[in-house]
């Protein structure tokens, strides 16, 4: 177990290197163009920041 303290960041580093490689393999399964095709419609954006105008916080000047 005396090399477990001394060698802690190599297991590290493996264990890192393959999250890596299956990031690398998932990402390559991925075909952007078919996705563009059939990405789902985004619903019309509603602005409510209009609304916050008319609410005047502040007090009235004399």
């Amino acid at each position: 177990m005396e090399w477990l303290k001394e060698y802690w960041w190599v297991i590290i580093i493996v264990l890192m290197v393959g999250v890596l490689i299956n990031v690398y393999k998932d990402l390559k399964r991925i075909d952007p163009k078919k996705y563009m095709e059939n990405r789902p419609k985004l619903p019309p954006h509603r602005d409510n920041n209009a609304k916050w105008d008319d609410d005047d916080d502040w007090p009235k000047k004399p």
